[in-house]
């Protein structure tokens, strides 16, 4: 991270550095944007990140469906939303986990505030 970069607590700024870091795992994602490619992806994982040339954390990531565990390991969160669709995840599985919370928990969160 940059000095410049300020640092925003619960947060993974995307930056310079940040891009540079994620920039295998970035293309891989950018590929999806091809039906073919998310199916490749689907049959075989391991061989579609190895052709990518993801790194250990990336590909770890990857293999946890970690949201935030992508965004450290230099996902761009643009491209990281088609891995939700991938892995079949929604909005609410994504804030659940920015959260640190259940699906369950973080629905009843959600219901509360729109019942204040």
């Amino acid at each position: 991270m940059t000095s410049a970069t300020k640092q925003i607590p619960g947060t993974t700024p995307f930056d310079g550095d940040m891009a540079k870091k994620g920039y295998a795992l970035n293309k891989m994602c950018f590929s999806f944007n091809e039906k073919a490619n998310r199916e490749a992806f689907v049959a075989d994982p391991e061989a579609y990140m190895k052709q990518y040339g993801l790194n250990e954390e990336q590909a770890a990531a990857i293999r946890s469906k970690q949201v935030l565990a992508l965004l450290a390991a230099g996902g761009n969160a643009y491209y990281l939303a088609k891995f939700a669709g991938i892995f079949g995840l929604d909005m609410q599985d994504i804030g659940a986990q920015q959260t640190g919370m259940t699906k369950e928990e973080f629905r009843a969160k959600l219901v509360a505030a729109n019942n204040q």
